[in-house]
């Protein structure tokens, strides 16, 4: 597991969990810098991937997406998948309520 310093880090490819395709995509979404995704919403951020796109992504973009934004805010380096069990439980809440 990569672990840089968040406070020097310049390239996104260097995060956890972040390889050429994930940085392509977080581009696409408008982070270009390590320090740009720290205020974002990672749901927000997955939509919006989603809907520039014009389709439905694997849940585990946003696992990654919440892994590098809680990195970037002072979390742990962590696999993505430590966040799987989160995400079901926010995405079934939000199911609920719009029901």
């Amino acid at each position: 597991m990569k672990n840089p310093d968040r406070k020097t880090v310049e390239r996104l490819e260097d995060l956890p969990n972040v390889g050429k395709a994930m940085a392509d995509s977080l581009r696409l979404v408008g982070i270009h810098h390590p320090g740009d995704i720290t205020d974002e919403n990672p749901y927000q951020l997955y939509e919006k991937l989603c809907v520039l796109t014009g389709c439905r992504h694997d849940p585990c973009v946003l696992d990654v997406f919440i892994a590098v934004i809680r990195f970037m805010n002072g979390g742990d380096p962590v696999p993505w998948w430590t966040f799987t069990e989160e995400r079901k439980k926010h995405m079934k809440k939000k199911d609920t309520k719009i029901n």
